[in-house]
């Protein structure tokens, strides 16, 4: 018991020993001492051994720290050591799971800079390669960015750990769809309509499916059409045409069976109804 007290006021002392080197740090000019408001921490590892088993304890200690400086506005550059500073806390407590969601979330809210905030997760997934959450919120972060390629691969490692939500799985199908890889959307919301255990979940699979399966008729179609105009000089006059000019060997339809809609005017073609509202 003696000891454990003994390791806690270290750390209190250590704490408050790092609080005064910061407020002597911030009294210099900034300009002289670039990034002064973190240079008196230490590293991860050196801190780690410093704390004689009580490690834990330090980490809630920088982290708390971390939350104060980040929100201090005058603090110009207080963001260039970001990686730094949560690598810090994850050295010290691997498993400290709202460090690595709350550096992600400053990287993404504070500087709009989505490859920062993956690379804080990608240190809690090095960590916990256990814990789905990690590439689950990385994938979140990358869709907003709209960089769905990078969204569908770490959608894909959550989906694949015990324990992640089904919604995972979904999330990597629909980024797939809007990475263009059409074929692994449509086998993963065919899984998901397979296997879905309620009529809402299945709905919703069978609506993806009919998008997919639309994108790629379409897709089709059209370049007939192009091959078509090229050929005879003019757009087809109905999508038979297409089919008499030996460009397709059937006319595609929907999901449901149903034709797609073409448009002599500008050789277009769309789908019937909405996906959604089938």
């Amino acid at each position: 018991m003696k000891k454990k007290l003994a390791a806690a006021l270290l750390l209190i002392l250590l704490a408050a020993g790092f609080s005064g080197l910061e407020l002597k740090l911030r009294a210099l000019p900034r300009k002289k001492v670039p990034g002064a408001g973190i240079l008196y921490i230490p590293s991860g590892k050196y801190l780690k051994y410093a704390t004689f088993g009580f490690s834990g304890l330090m980490a809630d200690v920088v982290y708390l720290w971390a939350i104060q400086y980040y929100g201090n506005e005058e603090i110009a550059d207080r963001y260039d050591s970001l990686l730094h500073i949560f690598g810090i806390i994850a050295e010290l407590d691997p498993r400290y799971v709202d460090a690595y969601e709350v550096g992600a979330l400053i990287a993404t809210n504070d500087l709009g800079d989505t490859s920062l905030a993956l690379k804080v997760l990608d240190i809690g997934f090095a960590k916990n390669p256990d814990q789905w959450i990690f590439p689950f919120e990385a994938g979140h972060y990358a869709a907003v960015a709209k960089d769905f390629e990078t969204a569908r691969a770490y959608y894909k490692k959550a989906m694949d750990i015990p324990g992640a939500p089904a919604i995972a799985q979904r999330l990597y199908a629909d980024t797939s769809f809007k990475a263009m890889d059409l074929k692994t959307s449509w086998e993963t919301w065919l899984e998901v309509y397979n296997t879905a255990q309620d009529d809402q979940i299945r709905k919703i699979a069978s609506n993806h499916l009919y998008q997919v399966k639309a994108a790629a008729d379409i897709a089709a179609l059209r370049k007939a059409v192009a091959a078509f105009k090229d050929r005879a000089g003019r757009l087809p006059g109905d999508p038979g045409d297409l089919v008499r000019a030996g460009l397709l060997p059937v006319l595609p339809q929907d999901y449901d069976g149903g034709d797609y809609v073409y448009d002599p005017a500008t050789g277009d073609f769309k789908t019937a109804v909405i996906p959604w509202k089938r």
